[in-house]
């Protein structure tokens, strides 16, 4: 019998940005395969976390996805799922919104940005003490010591998520100092939720030993010329891999207009100081969408023109610190919605 470390994540209850929790849950297995049907449920004091009373605080940890630790012998990362005692989704479970009829078709790649801050200087890596670094211009995709920041890290994590099994597909540092971005790419709105939480889960806690932290903040330098960050939410169902016609492509990119609140209201706490129609983003007030255009709401890919009109389509709305289940639940329901 072998010793296993499950380390248990969670979302809190937390609102509008929910916080990830975890704990680490430590059984005896004999030939373990690292597989769902081999764990079980477990509880978590959810007074601690907003997501329940002092007087009944069980809440119910149910595993949905499964991953290699590669920082830890004989570990696991265990996405989970909040349930209430009733064994019914607690009010702070967005996974739980997505259909299992619609995650067999949709298809999702996010963009995470994010920036490196220091713990000593809480400013991004390249920023000084009392002023700024030099203006934006060198720093997106960058070699060299001069403009890059933080790449020892960002190349360990890519390293961690791809022995974690999750489906990594690149890096690279983005337009401000300091700020950098991870892509990922799953067949299933819930799995490519579960991958980008894990995936935030290793790059927080790879933080822990070199004294920095990961600002999710959709606009960290407040009202400043420097970018903020997002989450683009690449998306396809079968239509739109499929149709080859272009007025379908407008009809479903049509479908969003009339939910632009809607949208919105999940796409991340403080969106509003990001999109504000500069620094490649459409104005929160304003809907539209176009071929190869960052800054429009919703990109239409040249990719997927060449194609002839097969492909996917990007939303450059979602902010850094938004909930991908959330996102995503809220777009396969504006899809669904098209009139094609």
């Amino acid at each position: 019998m072998a010793k296993i470390k499950l380390e248990y994540i969670w979302l809190d209850g937390y609102y509008p940005t929910q916080n990830m929790r975890s704990k680490t849950k430590v059984e005896e297995h004999e030939n373990f395969k690292g597989t769902l049907e081999e764990i079980g449920n477990w509880s978590f004091d959810g007074s601690s976390t907003k997501q329940a009373e002092g007087g009944s605080s069980d809440c119910i940890l149910k595993p949905v996805a499964i991953y290699p630790d590669p920082e830890r012998i004989n570990g696991y990362l265990v996405m989970t799922e909040v349930m209430s005692p009733d064994g019914t989704p607690h009010p702070s479970n967005a996974r739980a919104t997505i259909s299992d009829d619609d995650d067999d078709d949709f298809w999702f790649g996010f963009e995470q940005e994010y920036f490196i801050m220091d713990v000593a200087t809480e400013l991004p890596l390249g920023f000084p003490r009392g002023g700024y670094p030099k203006p934006q211009g060198m720093y997106y995709c960058s070699v060299g010591g001069l403009n890059t920041h933080g790449r020892d890290l960002v190349e360990e994590h890519a390293d961690l998520c791809i022995a974690a099994g999750l489906n990594f597909e690149g890096i690279n540092q983005e337009v401000a100092c300091g700020q950098w971005e991870f892509q990922l790419f799953a067949k299933g709105a819930k799995k490519a939720g579960d991958e980008i939480w894990v995936a935030r889960y290793l790059l927080d806690r790879l933080t822990e030993k070199y004294g920095y932290y990961i600002e999710y903040h959709p606009k960290p330098l407040g009202d400043t010329d420097w970018n903020g960050s997002g989450m683009h939410a690449n998306f396809s169902n079968s239509i739109l891999r499929t149709c080859g016609d272009k007025k379908v492509y407008e009809a479903i990119c049509e479908a969003f207009r009339p939910v632009v609140k809607e949208h919105i209201e999940v796409y991340g706490e403080h969106n509003e100081q990001r999109l504000t129609g500069k620094h490649e983003t459409a104005s929160i007030h304003d809907f539209s969408y176009g071929v190869s255009d960052r800054g429009a709401s919703i990109r239409i890919p040249i990719a997927t023109v060449e194609r002839g009109y097969k492909g996917w389509l990007e939303d450059r709305r979602p902010a850094s610190n938004g909930d991908p289940y959330k996102i995503a639940s809220r777009i396969i329901k504006t899809v669904k919605s098209a009139k094609i």
